[in-house]
């Protein structure tokens, strides 16, 4: 099983369902809680998407030459989490998740179906999401900054407030949700609202 969560995101006319959890966050809140809020509902879309798949469904490419697949993209995500918030904003010296210096793109040439392969992914995943939710609650301001001297995360190369790592990260979901779609799409027709 890919995920634990199930809600029908996937409706008939397109149209929010009352299941969907995105659909009840909180609302006008401050800058914190709005930019929290977005990536909260971004990281939900991701595992609806994969929601009842199984890891032949979540391996499957989209198209050749692609190696994209909804596996490759929750492998992906997991690696953008930990490189923005536990290694670039806390400091944390660990190692890549699945790529390396010799597979730069071994998030999505290593995501092939097997079940231990999307357990992994999806465990690897969550505990990046944990600990980056835990770390952005704890923060005492969106101000906080961490050097990006080799610009890797957008930062022009330098300082990188916490709140441009937010945005930054909405920004990397709110991409391959798009993709995402079209994945679930080619696989079993189902397409979200």
């Amino acid at each position: 099983m890919a995920t634990t969560r199930r809600a029908d995101m996937f409706t008939a006319d397109g149209k929010p369902s009352d299941d969907d959890p995105r659909e009840h966050g909180p609302r006008l809140g401050d800058e914190r809680t709005t930019l929290v809020e977005s990536l909260r509902c971004q990281r939900l879309t991701l595992e609806l998407k994969c929601a009842d798949l199984d890891a032949d469904a979540m391996a499957r490419r989209a198209v050749e030459p692609s190696t994209m697949s909804l596996l490759g993209l929750v492998r992906h995500l997991a690696e953008m989490e930990r490189a923005t918030f536990r290694v670039l904003m806390a400091g944390a010296d660990v190692p890549r998740l699945f790529c390396s210096d010799t597979d730069r793109d071994g998030d999505f040439d290593g995501a092939v179906p097997d079940p231990e392969v999307v357990a992994e992914a999806w465990d690897a995943w969550r505990a990046e999401v944990d600990f980056a939710t835990r770390f952005v609650a704890e923060a005492p301001s969106l101000d906080i900054t961490a050097n990006d001297p080799l610009n890797l995360h957008g930062s022009g190369g330098g300082a990188m407030s916490l709140r441009e790592a937010l945005v930054g990260i909405i920004e990397e979901y709110a991409r391959h949700m798009g993709h995402a779609d079209l994945l679930r799409e080619r696989i079993d027709g189902r397409i979200g609202q």
